[in-house]
């Protein structure tokens, strides 16, 4: 499943996050051309993270045991 930019989202929570520079970088070059804010980038990113994150550890541990 490829990563896919939707709109912003809903309800909201501010959270203090650092990241390293060159990564802030990259991004707002990603979003500078898309109608999505850094946050809304963020936050994709990380749901798309967290659904994914099962497929590979899955893929991980069918690789270990055979």
């Amino acid at each position: 499943m490829a990563f896919k930019v939707r709109e912003n989202r809903k309800e909201t929570e501010n959270k203090c996050v650092r990241f390293p520079v060159s990564l802030i970088e990259q991004i707002e070059i990603y979003i500078e051309k898309k109608d999505v804010s850094f946050s809304a980038f963020v936050i994709q990113a990380c749901e798309y993270a967290l659904e994914n994150i099962d497929k590979d550890e899955k893929n991980t541990s069918e690789n270990k045991s055979n």
